[in-house]
């Protein structure tokens, strides 16, 4: 059967092949998909090549969130190789059937600092996904390192002064707006501060013009990658 134009194929970047109707998401005030999500991810993985922070795609992440069986998750969390790794993102979704494909109404980022031994939640709506947000950190938080204590140990916060979303289509770019600001803090900053963490560059990168800009500047990036293919 010949693929409608929506579903062509416009770009194959590292694992995540992007198709026109995501140009379209991109050119207008929609809800982004996991598609434009993981590509953005898997961008900023190539530009901060540091092998100790990971980027999460958003099935993996689900994946985690939502398993059931401990068995599985550890099987499936081993080559992640998260002991290793200094800070790792994880977009959450608020999508509660594991059978629907890109289901759920609302984006949201956890992020995990070895450092402080911390995981954050930056929420752009009012902690919309604090449960789903929460039940990742539980799923998760006995792999973080192979000392069992300092899992045990491993803090979760929601940070209650994250920015906020002015519309109800956004919070997908409030996630990669946030995952770029912490990437950066974590490469540029080399005396982090432990307790304040990435929320000052995230407070001075991440509002509703930066948001707003960043649709284009994904869209930007997204052409000039086709150009040179």
């Amino acid at each position: 059967m010949r693929r409608s134009a929506a579903d062509e194929m416009i770009l194959s970047y590292n694992d995540v092949v992007l198709r026109q109707s995501d140009l379209k998401i991109l050119s207008g005030p929609y809800f982004l998909n996991d598609r434009i999500i993981e590509f953005y991810l898997s961008y900023l993985s190539s530009s901060h090549p540091s092998q100790g922070i990971l980027l999460v795609p958003p099935s993996i992440a689900f994946w985690i969130t939502n398993c059931m069986d401990t068995d599985t998750l550890k099987d499936f969390i081993e080559p992640l190789k998260l002991p290793e790794k200094k800070l790792i993102i994880f977009p959450v979704n608020n999508n509660e059937d594991v059978s629907l494909a890109e289901g759920g109404s609302h984006w949201s980022l956890v992020a995990y600092y070895r450092s402080s031994n911390v995981f954050v939640h930056h929420d752009s709506h009012r902690q919309m996904n604090k449960g789903q947000a929460m039940r990742l950190f539980k799923a998760v938080v006995g792999f973080i390192t192979s000392d069992s204590s300092s899992s045990c140990n491993a803090k979760y916060q929601e940070y209650v002064d994250s920015p906020q979303q002015i519309n109800g289509y956004d919070c997908a770019l409030y996630v990669t707006a946030n995952a770029r600001a912490i990437c950066s803090w974590y490469e540029t900053n080399e005396n982090k501060d432990e307790d304040n963490l990435w929320f000052s560059a995230v407070k001075e990168q991440v509002n509703p013009s930066a948001v707003a800009e960043m649709r284009g500047e994904i869209l930007g990036l997204i052409r000039v990658l086709m150009d040179k293919k």
